[in-house]
């Protein structure tokens, strides 16, 4: 016991220096009179908030109800395997990538409008319609609800697909049936109740990114005025000192609303009324027969529109409004993406460093840490997902001057090891902690050391959870903009930071190009994670954990 206290101790210093250095050098700029007055008096500072508020709100309540009614329309049954087998290539598109594929859908020149304008429209010209960039933010709620579904239905598969609670939900939902109530009121009931509350970190996240998105805001959010993370960030780019000071208190500001607004739906949630009024059921009624939908397809719908909005983007040569399909086709954008080399190499490196990295500390943290500690300690893991990103980069900015290792690989790896850190552990710790403790004795009892035991029964059996949280941190690290911009000091590009740079300009397959390969690069690991994850004949070198695990069983 006292070694693991001392792997432990290690790995919460690991973790904790930089975790806290960044939440230092952020506090350093709170303290600012005059720029939290010329916060206060910028004419663009309370409509910012508003927007910022309408759009975040809205987002996360609309994900939340579509993703719960996805919930409770496929699980358990055979809907439920293959909605989360396309969780996977879901959540390997980057957010950025998302947003740049709907703008080629829903814009006045994008592909929507074209399939309907002989027959419906009649446009001989993009009309001056503010489907993009609308100044109420709908087209920013639109493209976060889409992400954000698919994040908290695996954030609910982690818990679902544990066999001991998978089957313990599907006996008490056929109890909660046979006493009478339907479905969705048995869900309401039973189940939901207690998978909300397994679910408080992922929801605090999606409420927190909803309301502090940037690389989504600068491609498809409001401009005039813009939200205020994407204020704040903008005010943090400028070369005046005072400005910087501006955008600083901006970001403190919007930290303030993301914990008031946490807060108040927290305390909403525990009132007893409204837990009542959640929880009452529709009794009497007959149970119907409903055919199985697969919703999948539903799902996936949208996914695959904006990606095939993409792939033809990025060959489009000239193509004429209102034609549906290009007039000619080129690769000269792929040509431009394929001798980006330094691009490339650093956007494999930076991802393959940081999810591996990640996924020792988390391994290590979930095997040999106690379990007080891992539950004192889980506020600083989740710490990069409940703060806004800009205050988040502000602090690892301060961190990196101050260490050395601002504009270096190593330091914009630290960034995207932290970001990826908490995704990681969401991933892999149901999986990890639900692990049958009977394989670990009966493996003592064979004379095998722990090392043993871990290197021929537990890893191999975890395989596919392992492989799953290396391919979210892969994702995660990818999908990384502001880090690797502020981090970075603009020498280090990745894939994501040319996609969102090219997306206010006016070289779009060349735009496309780049989203279409941010989601390219994870879905090829998310396919060779699967593939290793299937099971497979034990080798001769796994023979024993085999006789363990048969032990076991019998």
């Amino acid at each position: 016991m006292t070694n693991a206290r001392a792997v432990a101790l290690v790995l919460l210093l690991l973790l904790a220096l930089p975790m806290l250095g960044s939440a230092w050098g952020a506090m350093l700029t709170l303290w600012s009179p005059s720029a939290w007055q010329d916060l206060l008096t910028d004419p663009q500072t309370l409509s910012a908030l508003g927007l910022t508020l309408w759009t975040g709100l809205l987002a996360s309540a609309l994900a939340l109800l579509i993703s719960a009614w996805l919930l409770s329309h496929t699980f358990p049954g055979p809907g439920w395997p293959p909605l989360v087998r396309v969780l996977s290539p879901l959540l390997a598109l980057p957010h950025a990538a998302f947003a740049i594929g709907l703008v080629f859908l829903i814009s006045p020149s994008g592909w929507l409008l074209r399939a309907l304008s002989p027959w419906a429209s009649g446009f001989e010209a993009p009309p001056a319609w503010s489907t993009t960039q609308d100044p109420w933010g709908l087209g920013l709620v639109l493209v976060l609800v889409a992400k954000e579904v698919p994040f908290l239905l695996w954030a609910a598969a982690t818990q679902l697909q544990r066999p001991d609670v998978a089957q313990r939900c599907a006996r008490e939902l056929q109890i909660a049936r046979s006493l009478g109530y339907t479905r969705s009121a048995a869900w309401r009931c039973v189940l939901w109740p207690q998978l909300v509350a397994r679910l408080r970190w992922p929801l605090l996240a999606v409420l927190m990114f909803s309301l502090s998105v940037v690389d989504m805001a600068l491609v498809i959010g409001p401009t005039s005025p813009p939200t205020l993370s994407v204020l704040a960030w903008q005010w943090l780019q400028d070369a005046d000192p005072a400005r910087n000071a501006q955008g600083a208190a901006a970001a403190w500001l919007l930290t303030a609303v993301v914990a008031l607004a946490a807060t108040l739906i927290w305390w909403l949630a525990n009132i007893q009324h409204w837990r009542t009024r959640l929880t009452q059921g529709l009794r009497g009624k007959p149970l119907r027969h409903r055919h199985e939908v697969t919703w999948r397809y539903a799902l996936l719908l949208p996914y695959l529109a904006v990606m095939l909005a993409l792939g033809v983007g990025s060959v489009a040569g000239i193509w004429s409004f209102p034609k549906l399909w290009p007039e000619t086709l080129t690769l000269q954008a792929w040509q431009t993406v394929a001798s980006s080399r330094n691009t490339l190499t650093s956007t494999l490196t930076l991802a393959l460093a940081s999810a591996l990295v990640a996924l020792c500390w988390v391994v290590a943290w979930l095997e040999w840490a106690p379990k007080r500690w891992q539950a004192a300690m889980q506020r600083l893991v989740f710490l990069p997902l409940v703060l806004p990103p800009v205050l988040w980069v502000l602090g690892l900015h301060k961190l990196a001057l101050q260490t050395g290792l601002d504009a270096s690989w190593a330091g914009v790896t630290l960034a995207h090891t932290l970001a990826a850190v908490p995704y990681v552990l969401i991933a892999l710790s149901p999986s990890y902690t639900g692990f049958d403790p009977r394989l670990r004795q009966l493996s003592a009892t064979l004379g095998h050391a722990r090392l043993v035991f871990l290197w021929r029964v537990k890893w191999p059996l975890l395989r596919a959870a392992l492989a799953c949280a290396f391919a979210i941190g892969f994702a995660v690290s990818v999908a990384q903009y502001l880090p690797t911009l502020f981090v970075g000091a603009g020498r280090i590009t990745t894939v994501t930071t040319e996609a969102v740079t090219l997306a206010g300009g006016a070289q779009r397959t060349l735009t496309a190009a780049y989203a279409w390969l941010q989601w390219l690069l994870p879905v090829l690991v998310f396919a060779l994670t699967a593939w290793l994850g299937q099971p497979r004949r034990y080798t001769r070198s796994q023979k024993n954990g085999a006789e363990i695990t048969n032990s076991c069983n019998s």
